[in-house]
């Protein structure tokens, strides 16, 4: 067993980040990971989510899989966030849980643990650079050690070659995004066991 206890948390509109965390989920229990695949809280009046047939889909499929907390984040040694990229940064719900997480920042909880990320975007390149910076420059000031992809594995250039993290047009995962998305969940994971 590898001592990784691995919270992959998500926010997902429409499917694509929960697929994203689904694939990362399995292959790092793959791996040996002990892991919490955690939703972060929908913000947007219900009204709205209701409105739009598709987003109403989407939040039904995902209703059974547990809201992340602040002690999901105590718990786990690494984390992997999988939010869509919006105008350049990480969809507000995601930024909204970091926001909460005032008090384990404080205390030294979110620190020297690994972590990574992954986005999506409607386009290729809309955005999903600078969401994945910016949301390591978050981690960043919690003392997280982060481990991006690289250029480790063929599969990130297979899948469009994105170092910061594994990356997807909404609603297309191809079989090479899928191999890239296992490659950062494995390389999480063991960089994550030598921390441990």
């Amino acid at each position: 067993m590898s001592h990784v206890k691995l919270a992959v948390i998500f926010y997902s509109t429409y499917g694509t980040n929960h697929q994203m965390a689904e694939i990362a989920a399995e292959a790092a229990r793959a791996a040996g990971a002990e892991v919490r695949l955690l939703r972060v809280a929908e913000t947007a009046p219900a009204e709205v989510v209701a409105g739009q047939d598709a987003w109403k889909a989407q939040a039904d499929k995902m209703a059974a899989i547990p809201v992340a907390s602040p002690a999901d984040m105590e718990w786990a040694n690494a984390y992997l966030f999988s939010a869509p990229t919006r105008f350049g940064s990480v969809a507000s719900q995601l930024r909204a849980f970091i926001d909460t997480l005032g008090g384990q920042w404080f205390s030294g909880a979110l620190s020297n643990k690994a972590v990574s990320a992954m986005t999506s975007a409607q386009n290729l390149h809309g955005g999903m650079e600078t969401t994945l910076i910016g949301l390591y420059t978050t981690l960043m000031h919690w003392g997280a050690v982060i481990v991006a992809p690289g250029y480790t594995d063929q599969a990130v250039f297979a899948a469009g070659g994105n170092p910061y993290g594994t990356v997807a047009v909404a609603g297309k995962i191809t079989p090479e995004t899928e191999a890239a998305i296992a490659h950062q969940a494995k390389r999480l994971v063991a960089m994550a066991a030598k921390i441990a």
